[in-house]
């Protein structure tokens, strides 16, 4: 969803407990590690997202189609605000506007 890639050498397998993940244009790096406890509350986390490309609402359709569900929606009718999702753990993260 990112468009962050796989460092190259280290390979993000299934079944791997750590998932590093690097910016093709930045090297910005995320680190995702495996907990195997449920989701029980609110985030440890949270990621307020904003477009590369496109506005908000195409963002939003892409992300629906790779598996996001919406929670909660703050657009403005002035289009401000913003869309709460949650990808398919329920892990929820925002999508701004660009």
């Amino acid at each position: 969803m990112l468009g962050y890639v796989d460092i190259d050498g280290d390979p993000n397998l299934p079944g791997h407990d750590e998932c590093m993940i690097r910016d093709p244009d930045s090297d910005h790096e995320i680190l995702f590690i495996e907990v195997s406890e449920p989701k029980s509350g609110k985030n440890r986390i949270h990621f307020d997202l904003r477009p590369r490309h496109g506005t908000r609402d195409d963002e939003i359709e892409r992300v629906r189609a790779l598996g996001a569900t919406e929670v909660g929606d703050h657009r403005g009718q002035n289009g401000t605000g913003w869309v709460v999702l949650a990808d398919p753990e329920g892990n929820e993260f925002c999508i701004l506007r660009p």
